[in-house]
This record gives structure tokens, sequence and C-alpha cells, in this order.
């Protein structure tokens, strides 16, 4: 076993450096390059393991568009006549990706009675901490009647819960 460790013998574009191996600059520059830095001639052509996903509620331009605060508090304070979503999310946030999936299907089956925007938080930090954004996906949902309170949901909610509340609530 010791003699094993001993006969070992750094490749010589590397140089053995106590507990770290470190590239000789020497060898490189005299065209003797270690196999790990050396690039590809093309990069490999790749293959689907499965064909992309296809159907009705999947579409190549997103029909949720993202809003500034003040083109929501236009959208709250002017007149409607279909129910008002806001998405709260942020771009490094995993739930938010699956809640825009659930919400283009969202737009998608309810096309023109229901209008449905999103908003950065990393962007509108103000507005979001000014709606009281704690949790990150956070939507409401307005219903076109001013008489009607807000509902407010905070996290991943299935697509049929929101059906529900759109169609029983709003």
């Amino acid at each position: 076993m010791l003699s094993a460790i001993s006969s070992f013998e750094a490749p010589p574009a590397l140089s053995h450096s106590k507990s770290s191996f470190l590239i000789n600059p020497k060898s490189i520059t005299n065209g003797n390059r270690p196999s790990f830095l050396s690039l590809p001639a093309q990069p490999a052509s790749r293959r689907l393991l499965c064909a992309p996903p296809a159907g009705k509620f999947i579409r190549e331009d997103y029909l949720v568009k993202k809003k500034s605060a003040a083109e929501i508090q236009e959208l709250v304070k002017g007149k409607r006549n279909v129910p008002l979503i806001i998405d709260f999310y942020a771009t490094w946030c995993g739930p938010c990706i699956l809640m825009a999936q659930e919400l283009e299907t969202l737009a998608v089956e309810y096309e023109n009675d229901l209008e449905i925007v999103k908003v950065d938080t990393d962007d509108e930090y103000e507005f979001a901490r000014d709606m009281q954004v704690r949790g990150l996906p956070t939507v409401y949902f307005i219903s076109p009647d001013p008489n009607k309170e807000a509902i407010r949901t905070e996290g991943l909610i299935p697509l049929q819960m929101m059906r529900d509340i759109i169609d029983n609530d709003m």
C-alpha cells in the first residue's frame, strides 16, 4: 500500500504542492495542455429524452404580463368588468415558476373573462412591502365588484383551488 503511494507521479502539466495540485503554466505555454483544459472541437449534439410538451395550455408567448406598481394601481382603481389576479413573484423562486405555469393555464382557460398580471418583487420592493407580501408566491384575487374584499393567498396553491376562487368567490 505504501509503495503505491510513493510511486505516484504527477502528470507533466501538474506540479504537486503539499495538499493541492496546481497547473504548471510552463507546460501550457509549450502546447502540452492537460486533457481537462482542452475544449471539444464542437459541442456534442443534444438528444431529447422526451418530446417537448404540446397542448392547448402551452403557448410561445406568455399571456400573463409583468406590470409595474403604477400600472397595477391603475388597474385596481380603474373600472373593470372582469376579476383581476395579481401574482407577486421573484425570478429565483421555484414555487413562483410553478405558479406561473398554472396562471398561464388559467389565462388560456378564462381568456377574456379574467385579467392576470405579475409583479416582480425584486423590481417593485416598496410596492410588495406595502401590499404586505411576506412569502412567495403571493396572489391577490380582486373582484370587479368594489364591495367584495380581495382574497389573498400565499405559497403555491393548486390550479383547481384557483378555479374555485374565481368561479365561486369573484
